[in-house]
């Protein structure tokens, strides 16, 4: 209760209106053999009453300052993307199905304890992340209401990449349909490693960007040293180029780091939101932004590559049903290899129902 008051003392969002954040899931629960829904969902509840307590106590002994309680929808302990076992890349540790519902399970209790909004965060895959944002959808819709939502990934080194291989502005616009309110990254580094990669969100982004990065890069033993007036002049460059709307500390912050981020941000204005140039956007792991030449559309005419659908070729059907999968990989690679390049291909789910 304590540090949640604390927090709501030293939040560093601008204009007075600030966020605290909470997460549970079956599958982080699961590590304290507390992965069964009700415990989940008591977790959730307790968790947003008390930070909507103590949220609700600082505004009545400080009129005026407006606080805001954001459920944290995290990235959970699976990925959906990535394989677990170095020997089968194509093993998964879950489903889709039920990372989602999860994700619902979680939103519904936290909705349940009185939150205000919703931050997806530390996605470091970005189909998890897409799992949350369809939990988020379809709760919306049989609540009939809507709630804000955040939305954060995490670029785990320098390479500037998500866990899952995509770069910051794939990963805007791999989940830009969602229409977040504000999106942003988070943990893994420390302000100055994180503000290229800020800076080109800010910059392809149309609606508000923040960050809450860790404090510095941990130690031997995995700790984090860096102290808060240091941590703070790390961050001053985002707020003098005007990068972000908002902006706090994950891993080894706590209540002096926000404090003096606080102090140093105030004097500054938040970044302004622009419009985006409207274009076809899509991502792999690299973004691809569309642009057509009027003059000359046959320079930027793009094929679409539909080789690997069951429906389409006869040969990859056959590769499928007889469970040849190298030879449908093979003809997967043909394609998208220099001989028969297309600008895009279109991969169609496929599921085989196997008969008796």
């Amino acid at each position: 209760m304590s540090r949640h008051c604390s927090k709501c003392k030293n939040t560093a969002l601008p204009k007075t209106k600030h966020w605290m954040q909470l997460t549970s899931t079956v599958h982080l629960q699961s590590d304290y053999q507390l992965d069964n829904a009700e415990d989940v969902r008591l977790i959730n509840i307790e968790a947003a009453k008390l930070a909507k307590g103590c949220t609700q106590k600082w505004m009545e002994q400080h009129p005026g300052s407006r606080k805001f309680v954001a459920g944290a929808v995290g990235p959970t302990s699976k990925t959906l993307s990535v394989s677990p076992s170095v020997e089968n890349p194509a093993f998964r540790g879950t489903t889709y199905d039920a990372v989602e519902e999860a994700y619902y399970e979680q939103i519904e209790a936290l909705y349940d304890g009185g939150v205000d909004m919703f931050l997806v965060e530390t996605i470091f895959d970005t189909l998890n992340s897409k799992a949350a944002i369809y939990a988020l959808e379809r709760f919306f819709e049989h609540k009939q209401l809507r709630l804000p939502v955040f939305i954060s990934g995490t670029i785990v080194d320098n390479s500037g990449r998500t866990l899952s291989g995509q770069t910051n502005e794939a990963f805007w616009n791999s989940i830009c349909h969602a229409k977040p309110m504000a999106v942003g990254l988070n943990c893994a580094l420390g302000a100055k490693d994180m503000k290229p990669y800020v800076d080109n969100l800010s910059k392809c982004a149309d609606c508000y960007v923040f960050c809450y990065p860790n404090a510095g890069l941990p130690n031997a033993m995995g700790g984090y040293d860096q102290k808060g007036s240091e941590m703070a002049e790390e961050i001053r460059p985002f707020c003098e180029e005007q990068l972000v709307n908002c902006i706090g500390g994950c891993c080894g912050t706590g209540p002096e780091h926000i404090a003096a981020i606080k102090a140093m941000a105030e004097k500054y204005e938040p970044r302004k939101k622009h419009a985006v140039e409207p274009k076809m956007r899509l991502s792999g792991l690299e973004p691809l932004n569309y642009q057509p030449k009027p003059d000359n559309m046959r320079s930027t005419f793009i094929n679409i590559g539909e080789r690997c659908n069951v429906a389409g070729s006869s040969i990859y059907k056959k590769a499928i049903v007889d469970g040849n999968y190298d030879k449908a990989a093979a003809i997967a690679v043909k394609q998208v290899g220099c001989m028969q390049s297309p600008g895009l291909c279109d991969l169609k789910k496929l599921y085989l129902q196997k008969q008796k």
